[in-house]
């Protein structure tokens, strides 16, 4: 089934888009990821003609009967060609700028669309209405001779373009019979003749993200899915600060009319921990390095104190969660959400993975900046929580909103956090830091072995004081802390896989929330499956189940966070980076080597 959620993203590690199956900008923040939609129609429920509807960029051929889209290869530049039935036909070339020049990356807050006609001459019209004030309203906007000024509310935007500025403004048709170029950015004086800018733009952008493309070190097989994840991972890294955000939107629900509609445009510790391993997997030092700048600033604000789960793009440490009116949601289905509550939960896994990110820093030398003694005591403070709170209760990795426990993965989080504090001081010669370390991460151990084992089931449970399953169990082979071949490491599995596999994919878990049962699946944990059961010797299951997965991408080669097991529908926010993630790692591991090819 082709998922409904099928959207092409399009950016620069500054802002983004999200573009439909016709073509339409339908969500786009700026003057960052999680700022103000002025593409919002995504979570508007208003018919797409209707004269009030607004939060949209439509380039719209009359008369069309065929859209088809595609990537130019290993880069996010999008083209979409429409036809129209009287055979006319013309491209839209879609990207965000972004390019070195003059020792520094050049992302603006802008967009970029360039219009071609391929046969005869086909008739358009142009509907650019920004939203402001979370879709409350349509941004008001002035004319120039060869501009218009949109007043959202964090910025004006000034679109530049070689088309009638009155046939814009006036969303009339027009016949194209050579190429148009729009440049909707800040509003600034556009130096020099627009076609050539925008084409040069379009070359240059294009020649960073292949040269970006060529240093990633893919496995032979399922090269394209695995391009197309670290590009769109890429994307959801703010360059500025470093930060790696969860996903590009919010509010669209994990299953339909469930209110599980969360703003997911902010930094989780552990997502942004999990992107990074992928993609060091494919040697992609720039965004390991990054985030780990952005990593050392949330702990020198946190003064050796608490660490939230998440944080801002800048850092922010406040992320008030509210609900917006204006816009209605997902197919009608809202709440639509701004902020994200979780930042006040305690989650002590963070503490572990704030040390599984660094620790690669103290090892690799091919890095610009290795990690050394200063930033092993910096980390050291982050261990000392890890191991006061490792016993307590917290939300869990799901986020529980209501009730905590003390949950064997974010223990399993603090046992890390002290299993590689001793790694890396044995790297630095700290004889002594290494015993200390070693003794704690021992007693965690003991405790996760005594207190999660379920003699009479024969498995591990997901807190220490229940009997419970959870997906998040198989991490203890990625965290190493069991081996694929422990009798409890293999049974626990089963349990896990009889209790929480629906056909072709795994649930979290199978018990109630805050919200009730939940009814889709979450597409990491089938990953986290693929993983486990390569591990143990179950390689074609593996594969079958990957190619499965990768069945289920959208037209981009993406996926969301959730899917229906029944329909294959796709839910939750988009593009995930959980998902690409899982993409990216079971590529690399089922792949067959490169020297099968040589």
């Amino acid at each position: 089934m082709t998922a409904t959620l099928d959207l092409w993203p399009i950016g620069n590690c500054q802002v983004s888009a999200l573009v439909d199956r016709a073509g339409r900008f339908v969500w786009g923040c700026v003057p960052r990821v999680d700022g103000d939609p002025v593409f919002s129609s995504l979570l508007d429920a208003a018919p797409r003609a209707g004269e009030g509807a607004h939060g949209f960029w439509e380039i719209d051929l009359e008369n069309c009967v065929r859209t088809r889209q595609h990537y130019l290869r290993n880069t996010p530049v999008l083209v979409t060609t429409h036809a129209d039935a009287d055979g006319n036909e013309l491209e839209v070339v879609d990207f965000c700028p972004r390019y070195t020049g003059e020792g520094r990356v050049y992302r603006p807050v802008a967009f970029a669309r360039i219009v071609r006609p391929l046969k005869g001459s086909p008739r358009i019209r142009v509907r650019l209405r920004p939203s402001r004030n979370w879709g409350a309203e349509q941004a008001p906007h002035t004319r120039g001779s060869n501009h218009i000024r949109y007043l959202v509310d964090e910025m004006v935007l000034r679109l530049t373009t070689t088309a009638p500025v009155g046939w814009i403004v006036d969303e009339r048709r027009f016949r194209v019979e050579g190429a148009l170029y729009f440049f909707l950015g800040p509003d600034e004086t556009f130096a020099g003749d627009p076609r050539i800018s925008i084409e040069a733009m379009r070359d240059r952008t294009i020649k960073e993200w292949r040269h970006w493309v060529r240093g990633l070190a893919t496995p032979v097989e399922w090269q394209d899915a695995v391009i197309r994840a670290a590009i769109a991972l890429k994307l959801c890294q703010h360059e500025e600060t470093g930060a790696i955000v969860a996903a590009l939107t919010t509010s669209i629900p994990e299953h339909a009319n469930s209110g599980r509609n969360w703003d997911y445009r902010y930094c989780w510790i552990r997502d942004a921990y999990y992107t990074v391993q992928a993609l060091n997997r494919l040697g992609a030092l720039d965004v390991l390095e990054g985030y780990l700048a952005y990593l050392r600033n949330v702990v020198d604000s946190a003064k050796g104190g608490h660490i939230q789960p998440l944080y801002g793009v800048g850092g922010e440490t406040r992320l008030e969660e509210r609900i917006e009116p204006g816009l209605s949601g997902y197919r009608g289905m809202g709440p639509v959400r701004v902020g994200n509550q979780a930042y006040q939960q305690i989650q002590h896994d963070a503490y572990g993975q704030i040390i599984l990110s660094n620790a690669q820093a103290f090892f690799d030398q091919r890095l610009y900046r290795m990690a050394g003694e200063e930033d092993f005591r910096a980390l050291e403070n982050i261990g000392e929580h890890a191991w006061k709170v490792h016993d307590k209760p917290d939300a869990g990795l799901w986020e529980l909103r209501t009730r905590s426990s003390v949950h064997t993965y974010s223990v399993a989080m603090c046992w890390a956090a002290c299993d590689r504090l001793s790694l890396i001081a044995q790297r630095l010669g700290l004889t002594a830091r290494v015993d200390f370390w070693r003794r704690r991460a021992d007693k965690i151990r003991k405790l996760i072995e005594k207190q999660a084992w379920r003699e009479e089931a024969q498995h591990l449970s997901a807190t220490l004081t229940g009997d419970d399953l959870d997906a998040s169990l198989i991490q203890l082979l990625d965290l190493r802390f069991l081996p694929p071949d422990d009798v409890r490491f293999r049974s626990t599995l089963k349990a896990v896989e009889d209790g929480l596999r629906r056909g072709s994919h795994m649930l979290r878990y199978a018990t109630e929330d805050d919200f009730g049962l939940p009814e889709t699946a979450f597409n990491v944990c089938t990953f986290w499956l693929i993983e486990a059961l390569h591990a143990t010797g179950r390689l074609e299951d593996a594969r079958t189940l990957f190619e499965e997965m990768l069945s289920r991408r959208t037209g981009a080669g993406l996926l969301s966070e959730d899917i229906d097991p029944q329909t294959g529908e796709l839910w939750g926010n988009y593009p995930q980076t959980y998902s690409l993630v899982g993409t990216i790692n079971c590529a690399v591991l089922l792949s067959k080597p490169w020297s099968t090819v040589r």
